[in-house]
């Protein structure tokens, strides 16, 4: 999982993770990734499709998807989990990003508490564009406090299983702020290269922010709590993170339109 792959007809690198998602992506030399999100949540279906028309208006082929952001409307059991992400994966496939083996696109997916999606539905995407004098650019992937890849259900791996004191959650944080840290020193990056820097968990952050988050400088750009849980039943706290130049806001009910300047 630590060696870093590149995948030229994207125009990233990435670093291989689990079947369902990368653990986090790179813009090539040459190329920017530029972040999509919606104003609502958009279904699955209708969010793959925005994608795809969004894309290829940018003249980009559609292995240039490197990253996406979800919502789901409660975390899953591992078996439904596995279930959720065969179907996700398919559009991958079609799209040419998944072989069955490596899957480069990074992701998130969580569960809002309060006004949840009916349905898992896309929050964001990103894609890679040209750009002749790129700055660098990057997404990392999502992370919850148990390892990837293990032996066992999330919920048996996680850091301090079945707990969520005061101090249990510092710990969660504690694994997930060292998740997103190796993933960033991975791919060459670290906190002082990030724009956003988001956090899911319906735990109380505030005793965190000072000496765990914001001394780590984890909070250069500030931090955005989504009142969210993992998707996976047993989970607490997740983290992801990027850094990019350019964002685009859009209305799922309307037509795909670049940001003035671009």
């Amino acid at each position: 999982m630590s060696a870093v792959n590149k995948f030229a007809s994207g125009g990233y690198s990435f670093l291989p993770s689990v079947f369902q998602y990368s653990a986090g992506v790179a813009a090539s030399p040459g190329y920017e990734i530029q972040r999509v999100r919606f104003r609502q949540p958009l279904p699955l279906a209708e969010g793959f499709d925005f994608a795809e028309q969004f894309i290829r208006a940018a003249e980009r082929p559609m292995t240039a998807f490197c990253a996406c952001e979800l919502r789901s409307p409660a975390p899953f059991s591992d078996q439904g989990f596995r279930a959720f992400n065969e179907i996700y994966v398919g559009r991958l496939r079609t799209w040419g990003l998944f072989d069955g083996n490596a899957n480069p696109v990074a992701r998130s997916n969580v569960c809002p508490l309060v006004n949840p999606p009916s349905v898992p539905s896309f929050h964001a995407f990103s894609f890679t564009i040209e750009a002749a004098h790129a700055s660098p650019t990057f997404v990392i992937a999502g992370s919850g406090e148990a390892p990837e890849g293990s032996v066992g259900s999330y919920a048996q791996r996680a850091v301090r299983a079945g707990e969520s004191s005061p101090d249990a959650i510092r710990e969660k944080a504690q694994f997930v702020l060292g998740e997103m840290e190796r993933r960033l020193s991975l791919l060459g990056f670290g906190w002082s290269d990030t724009t956003v820097v988001q956090i899911y968990t319906v735990f109380d952050i505030h005793p965190l922010l000072p000496h765990e988050i914001a001394r780590r400088g984890a909070a250069r750009s500030g931090v955005t709590w989504h009142y969210a849980r993992p998707p996976l039943l047993g989970l607490e706290y997740e983290m992801d993170c990027a850094g990019i130049r350019l964002e685009t806001v859009a209305d799922p009910d309307g037509s795909p339109h670049w940001p003035h300047g671009l």
